[in-house]
This record gives C-alpha cells, structure tokens and sequence, in this order.
C-alpha cells in the first residue's frame, strides 16, 4: 500500500470532523509526514469540538442567568429554579437571596414560595425567605444559601 501524500492527508483533514477519523486511520497506517499531518488534523479536530463545546455550555449557562430576571422575584416572594436547585428570594426590595431547594427534612424539592415562607409539601416544612431557617418541621436544619449573584444582565446562582 502506498503512502498518501501530504496534500492528501491535509485535504483529508480539511474536510470537518469526518475527516478526523479519516486522518486517524492515516496516522494509524502511515508514517512520515503523511502521518504527522493526519495527527494534527485529528488534535485540530479534538481541540475546536472541546471548544465548541465549552462554548456551548456557557451560552448556555448564560441563557439561564440570563432568564432570571429580578422583576421575575416578587418583593417578599420567591421562584423555584428547578434546573439550578435553587429557590430565588426577595424578602425586601433589592435584596436578593439564594437557597438550595430540597428540603433537610428528607431532601424533597420545595414546591411553592408563599407568604414570607418557602414551603416543603411533602411534609410541610416551611422556611424562611429571608435567612432559610426553619419556621415549621419537621425540618430541623436550615436550607443551604447558595451564592447569588445580580447583574444588569440579571441573576445568577452557584
């Protein structure tokens, strides 16, 4: 069998990510500059399907911040986040918190945020908006605070 020329191995390579595996059969069969090229063809490929990806993931994660918006949290109320696990407060005007949304009592998502209260319907613990504290068991521990972040572009959790 004959070795590809590089000009082959380079058309090969830039024809997207089909051709990656292409090249990767090249590298695997040939040697020389055949060879090497095919490598970095495949390492090309690798490398902007791991930034696409990352790229992705940020817009993504962008897109969420980005669809909380602060006129979206009632003053004295809250919202459910269930794709962050988080529920989102207001206590007062301007003052944003942030707090896991499963219950300490036996780890059920919280379901509604009603009167200064987010409330566990499984078994009826309520906490409070403001601090996460327990106001009704049989949850004995606070919910966890998550860090909260409020941007001109809206509001973020981690």
């Amino acid at each position: 069998m004959t070795e590809p020329t590089r000009r082959q191995a380079l058309h090969v390579a830039g024809a997207g990510g089909v051709a990656a595996v292409s090249a990767a059969s090249l590298a695997g069969c040939g040697s020389g500059e055949a060879g090497a090229a095919a490598s970095n063809a495949v390492d090309t490929a690798k490398s902007a399907a791991a930034s696409a990806a990352s790229s992705g993931a940020s817009a993504a994660s962008g897109a969420v911040a980005g669809a909380i918006k602060s006129a979206e949290i009632p003053v004295g109320g809250g919202k459910i986040i269930d794709s962050l696990k988080a529920v989102i407060t207001q206590p007062t005007a301007g003052d944003f918190k942030a707090f896991s949304s499963m219950c300490t009592h036996q780890g059920c998502p919280v379901t509604s945020v009603s009167e200064g209260t987010i409330n566990c319907a499984c078994h009826g613990s309520k906490f409070d908006i403001a601090t996460g504290a327990v106001k009704a068991g049989p949850a004995t521990s606070p919910l966890p605070t998550k860090s909260i972040q409020v941007g001109a572009d809206g509001i973020s959790v981690t």
